[in-house]
């Protein structure tokens, strides 16, 4: 009841604080021992949301020993200095605080809610979890089982099952072409002292990003920085993750799976948030697969022939590569006709690009949606974490309209015919597709 009277505040607070995503000013703050943090600070109402990332993550995970990240983050609030995990709960339960951490191929990172009330005792738990967790022996076991778990629950999901081989394909060799929360095998190989180490070694002041919303002020955010941070080491000790390009062949590989619908899920190589096509990208995948209805992915193969109930695609930017994944869902004896006209619609916009009225369309979409991000403290937290990470600055949420704004028809044509070549588009499916012949 506490953490959902939690929610309803911060639905408030982005009501009465933040209407619109150019209304608002970014601070940077900056405590004593040298954390930074940006800040977007309204006292409408009593809640402080906060999202923090150490750069690092799942990719780092040693080899057989995959899930190693994704497990510390499940565990870090499973007990912490004298408190065990039932203990350490109910201190987050009483002082209706919300904390969760999270491993992703490039970060490992966590959330912090708390009513601005709560703040010294959301401060001091934060701290303990991240200075001083336990690892307690069943906390371990209780979270692996979970885990184990989740992962059978995976492996009968033709989805899950169509992307893990596809990473698994496209990045060879590499840590983004294996699975976060790793295998049954690999996280049964995790011991206690892999998630010491782990937590030793990558949880560091210098790999640490800071975002925070809500009712604090600089000065008082200055103070919980140091507080909550800085008993961490100055530096981390982790490996580098090498860049990489993802591996296209233009292959299209089946996994049988008995399964009433195929899944299909297609992918080439994208461009990195920090490439000069970025935004032409962008406007370019939103017209081919990500507007939604608008698409044309979406009005070829599900309008015009009732393929599959849903199709799109998305431009995936890791720190150290990139790439542009679709999916759709469809009957059997009609996997090769989708599959036909996926590469067909990705032939077209690489050769033609895209018109006027599109584009003009796109930009519209993109800039108008974008506001509509600002959905909660926590996801304003979130969003100035990702603005730094990204390195992107102060300013862009006033700038990025224009970045948009700036895309011409001949910028989405360069980016398609240097991002979207079908001979080396990559294609999964997963279930017992019929006849493939109308593919070539």
């Amino acid at each position: 009841m506490k953490n959902n009277f939690i929610a309803i505040l911060s639905f408030i607070f982005v009501i009465g604080g933040f209407t619109s995503a150019n209304a608002v000013e970014v601070k940077e703050v900056k405590s004593k021992s040298g954390i930074t943090a940006w800040l977007i600070e309204d006292h409408t109402n009593p809640v402080i949301s906060l999202h923090f990332t150490f750069k690092g993550g799942a990719a780092m995970d040693p080899i057989a020993k995959e899930g190693l990240a994704n497990m510390v983050s499940g565990l870090l609030d499973e007990g912490a200095g004298d408190l065990d995990s039932q203990s350490f709960q109910a201190r987050l339960e009483d002082d209706a605080i919300a904390l969760h951490f999270n491993a992703a191929k490039d970060s490992f990172s966590g959330t912090l809610k708390t009513l601005s009330q709560n703040l010294e005792s959301a401060t001091e738990l934060l701290n303990l979890s991240l200075s001083k967790p336990r690892f307690d022996v069943e906390p371990i076991e209780r979270i692996r089982a979970q885990i184990l778990a989740s992962i059978r629950n995976d492996m009968s999901k033709p989805g899950t099952k169509a992307f893990d081989a596809l990473f698994a394909k496209m990045f060879a060799g590499h840590g983004y072409g294996r699975r976060t929360d790793g295998t049954a095998e690999s996280v049964a190989r995790i011991k206690r002292q892999d998630l010491i180490d782990l937590h030793k070694n990558m949880l560091a002041r210098k790999n640490l990003v800071v975002g925070a919303a809500g009712d604090i002020t600089p000065q008082e955010l200055a103070k919980f920085l140091d507080a909550a941070f800085g008993q961490l080491r100055e530096t981390p000790n982790i490996t580098t993750v090498l860049e990489t390009k993802p591996k296209e062949s233009g292959d299209i590989k089946i996994i049988e799976m008995d399964v009433p619908q195929s899944v299909i899920v297609f992918a080439g190589a994208g461009v990195k948030r920090d490439d000069p096509d970025y935004y032409a990208a962008l406007v370019m995948n939103h017209i081919l697969g990500g507007g939604g209805f608008t698409s044309r992915l979406y009005d070829e193969v599900r309008e015009k022939r009732g393929l599959a109930y849903s199709i799109s695609s998305n431009i995936y930017s890791f720190d150290h590569s990139s790439v542009i994944v679709g999916q759709a869902g469809t009957e059997n004896s009609r996997v090769g006709e989708t599959v036909k006209i996926i590469k067909d619609e990705w032939s077209k916009m690489s050769v033609n690009g895209a018109t006027a009225a599109e584009v003009k369309d796109a930009k519209t979409y993109i800039s108008g949606a974008f506001p509509l991000r600002f959905t909660s403290s926590d996801a304003i937290a979130g969003i100035l974490v990702g603005m730094q990470v990204d390195n992107l600055g102060l300013d862009y949420l006033d700038k990025r309209k224009s970045y948009i704004g700036a895309v011409s028809v001949s910028d989405v044509q360069k980016a398609a015919k240097r991002i979207l070549r079908p001979e080396l588009l990559d294609v999964f499916i997963v279930g017992k597709p019929g006849d493939l012949s109308a593919i070539n």
